[in-house]
C-alpha cells in the first residue's frame, strides 16, 4: 500500500529526501487520501529548518507523544524486550534489514514494513495497534499539532472505529509531560555520560538516548492491548 510509506515519510524528521519526494507524495495524496493535501502542501511550503524544530518539538519533547509503538504499551517492562525480538522475527522473515541505530517498534519503520504486504495484511497490522494510533492522534490534537490528521488517516485504512477522537476523555486527564516543568525533572535524575566515539556504538542511537532520557518521570497512560483493542 503506496500511501503506508509516504505517511511513514511524512512522519519522520523532515530532511531533503521528503522535499525531494514532494511532487509525488502531493500526488499520491489526491489520489488515495485528499484529506492529507492541506498537511502535505503546508509541510512542504515552509523552510526545512523551521519544520525540524518543529518536529523536534513535538515528537522529542516527553514520552507521550514518541513515534515508538512500545513505549505506549510496556514502556520500561521486561515484555518490551520480547516484542522488539518478535517484531525484529517478523522484519527479517520478510526481508527487511535493520541497521543499528534503528529500533524496530519506530513507526515509520513499521508502516515502511506493513506497505510491503498485501493490502488485508497491511490493514491488519495497522489494527493491531489501532489504540495506539489513536491515542497519539488524540495527543497531537490535543495540542493543535497537524500531524494528527496522519493518524486519522492511517485508522481509516485499518478500518477501525477509532479516531483521534476515541481518547479525547482519557488524554483530557493526563498531565502533559512536554512542560518546562515537566522535562526539568527529567533532566533533574538523569545522570550525564561521556563515552568516547559513541557515534559508533548501537546503544547510543537517538532512539535509545531518548528512551533513556525519558525512563524515570512524568510517565503517561499506557494500553493494554490485551484487554480487547480494535479488530
Amino acid at each position: 500500500m503506496r500511501i503506508l510509506k509516504a505517511v511513514a515519510l511524512l512522519l519522520e524528521y523532515p530532511d531533503e529526501a521528503l522535499w525531494d519526494s514532494g511532487d509525488e507524495l502531493i500526488e499520491l495524496a489526491q489520489q488515495d487520501a485528499p484529506e492529507l493535501l492541506p498537511f502535505t502542501r503546508a509541510l512542504l511550503s515552509g523552510r526545512l529548518l523551521d519544520r525540524q524544530a518543529e518536529w523536534g518539538e513535538i515528537f522529542e519533547r516527553g514520552r507521550a507523544t514518541s513515534l515508538l509503538l512500545f513505549e505506549h504499551v510496556h514502556a520500561e517492562s521486561r515484555d518490551r524486550g520480547q516484542a522488539m525480538v518478535d517484531l525484529m522475527a517478523q522484519y527479517e522473515r520478510a526481508g527487511l534489514a535493520l541497521d543499528c541505530r534503528e529500533l524496530p517498534d519506530y513507526l515509520p519503520l513499521y508502516l515502511e514494513y506493513l506497505s510491503t504486504r498485501s493490502p488485508e495484511e497491511a490493514r491488519q497490522g495497522l489494527r493491531d495497534v489501532a489504540p495506539i494510533l489513536a491515542l497519539l492522534g488524540g495527543r497531537l490534537k490535543q495540542r493543535e499539532a497537524p500531524w494528527h490528521i496522519l493518524f486519522d488517516t492511517l485508522l481509516r485504512f485499518a478500518g477501525s472505529s477509532l479516531t483521534s477522537d476515541s481518547v479525547t476523555k482519557q488524554i483530557a486527564k493526563e498531565a502533559r509531560d512536554d512542560t518546562p516543568k515537566a522535562l526539568d525533572a527529567v533532566w533533574e535524575e538523569e545522570q550525564v555520560k561521556f563515552i568516547e566515539d559513541s557515534g559508533a556504538s548501537c546503544s547510543s542511537s537517538p532512539l535509545q538516548q531518548h528512551q533513556r532520557r525519558f525512563s524515570q518521570k512524568v510517565v503517561p497512560q499506557y494500553l493494554d492491548l490485551s484487554a480487547g483493542g480494535q479488530k
